[in-house]
């Protein structure tokens, strides 16, 4: 149909200029975000990059299911303004007709929005969180900016630099603070640079200085001046530490059925269902009066997104608490929303009726029919 393959092209054009303007948003907050941490040293200034390529994949899939609804949604309302939805009607086309071009629009959307949910943004964020990781070990003195105290990531140590080489690997003036279970342990070097041997350890070496150690409640103190002093790194990758659920597949988490792990399924399968329901719904959402305000219905639409988005996170919520059980949860909020989709044809579809009978009511008293 001509009115189909028109459709599906302002589809196409609408979808890829919401997304390249959500994708700029959002990466320009979270660089704005990456650059704030590296100024104060939570990352070096080499990982804002890699860290920003691996958002992109969180900002995905909410970044798609809200480019296809308002890509749908705007282009019907355009054509309802520029009376072509008339002639759509006029033809003898119900508005249930447009339910399956609209599917073969979303359908593709939603099986790339699962794929990424299920498994390409849990392993973006474990990879993230990876290089994150990497970078704070291989650059625990790195991180540290020149005049500025910083905690290292095992939180056992502060460190303070006056100042640093180009590469941010060796350093001049050095302070470090270090607690232990038995002693606080005080460093002052001239200068000081990274190692790290052939079995991976790291160690962080200090050049000519002093250090002092001191026995909590006790007077004792002991002083050390060196040449050469130098301590192991242990940071948290050194440590055995449990999957961060977020990283973790879909599959996975099947099978270790744990109320966290059943609350992330929630959100993880109805993110990819909520695409081709909103999809529907745009349908009689994007009804607009030409003679009307050109608003209502793009408020109305953003309340009905914004309702489905928190009946998942109530959902998923209550399936952690315990308060209801996976099955319920994870379909609750879609018979929801498509109880809504239903009301919505059945009210257009009558509203529109009615309306074309009152038209022809007066078409024929004007013309002397009675």
């Amino acid at each position: 149909m001509i009115f189909a393959r028109a459709m599906r092209r302002e589809f196409v054009q609408n979808a890829v200029a919401i997304s390249v303007a959500l994708l700029v948003i959002l990466l320009t907050t979270f660089l704005v975000r990456l650059l704030n941490e590296a100024t104060v040293g939570k990352v070096s200034a080499s990982a804002v990059g890699p860290l920003l390529g691996f958002a992109i994949f969180n900002f995905l899939p909410i970044l798609l299911s809200l480019a296809c609804f308002m890509a749908i949604l705007l282009t019907l309302s355009r054509w309802y303004r520029d009376s072509e939805m008339t002639v759509w009607f006029s033809a003898g086309q119900p508005l249930t007709a447009w339910i399956r071009p609209v599917l073969i629009f979303a359908v593709p959307i939603m099986l790339v929005v699962g794929v990424l949910t299920q498994e390409l943004v849990p392993w973006a964020h474990g990879e993230s969180l990876k290089y994150r990781q990497q970078v704070a070990d291989r650059n625990e003195l790195g991180l540290v900016r020149p005049g500025v105290f910083r905690e290292s990531s095992d939180g056992r140590r502060i460190f303070f630099i006056e100042s640093a080489d180009k590469s941010g690997e060796s350093v001049s003036n050095i302070f470090v603070s270090d607690t232990q279970p038995d002693k606080l342990g005080i460093t002052v070097a001239e200068r000081g640079r990274q190692e790290v041997h052939e079995n991976g350890d790291r160690f962080i070496v200090l050049e000519r200085g002093h250090r002092y150690e001191l026995k909590p409640n006790s007077p004792e103190m002991r002083a050390v001046d060196y040449q050469e002093y130098a301590f192991r790194v242990e940071t948290k990758a050194s440590q055995d530490m449990a999957r961060h659920q977020d990283s973790t597949p879909t599959r996975e988490l099947l099978m270790n059925p744990t109320r966290e792990s059943l609350g992330d399924v929630v959100t993880r399968v109805g993110t990819t269902i909520m695409v081709a329901m909103l999809a529907l719904l745009a349908i009689p959402l994007s009804y607009v009066n030409p003679r009307a305000g050109r608003s209502a219905n793009m408020i109305l639409a953003l309340l009905v997104y914004f309702i489905y988005i928190n009946l998942m996170t109530i959902a998923r919520a209550w399936v952690i608490q315990g308060r209801l059980p996976f099955v319920v949860g994870l379909i609750v909020p879609h018979l929801i929303m498509l109880s809504v989709l239903v009301w919505g044809f059945y009210y257009r579809m009558t509203s529109t009726t009615s309306g074309a009978r009152r038209r022809m009511k007066k078409v024929a008293k004007a013309g002397g029919v009675t």
